[in-house]
């Protein structure tokens, strides 16, 4: 797996956020956060991810027409979810509009670490990198 691959998590938790950056950036990761889709947007525009781990309930836009906007803008970037609520409509259609899964929230790090870097590995293979 070739390092660094760039990370964007989107939650308007700020908590979440630097948890999140610390953890990916100890593991070698670049990693931007954004609290509210309007940030994602621009900061998935000026540095492209990889990897996009969002949170599905947002004041403002919601996960759903933010991951609609980030496809526009990166349509290869691999996006998982983040949720508290087990709403089986949300997630099915975070899926169709391009989600490769998702995560239920509060998250165990490891597992977050390993989905993470295990995903980026079956892109790379994929791609034949």
């Amino acid at each position: 797996m070739d390092l660094p691959y760039n990370l964007l998590v989107v939650d308007d938790q700020d908590g979440v956020r630097r948890f999140l950056r610390e953890a990916f950036t100890e593991e070698g990761y670049n990693v931007e956060t954004a609290a509210n889709g309007a940030e994602a947007v621009r900061k998935a525009s000026i540095r492209p991810p990889s990897l996009i781990l969002l949170d599905i309930k947002m004041p403002g836009m919601s996960g759903l027409e933010l991951l609609e906007g980030l496809r526009q803008i990166v349509p290869d970037a691999l996006v998982v979810i983040m949720t508290a609520y087990s709403e089986l409509d949300i997630i099915t259609e975070a899926k169709k509009r391009g989600a490769k899964c998702y995560i239920n929230k509060p998250f165990d790090l490891y597992e977050v670490r390993y989905l993470v870097r295990d995903l980026l590995a079956e892109a790379d293979l994929q791609h034949g990198w």
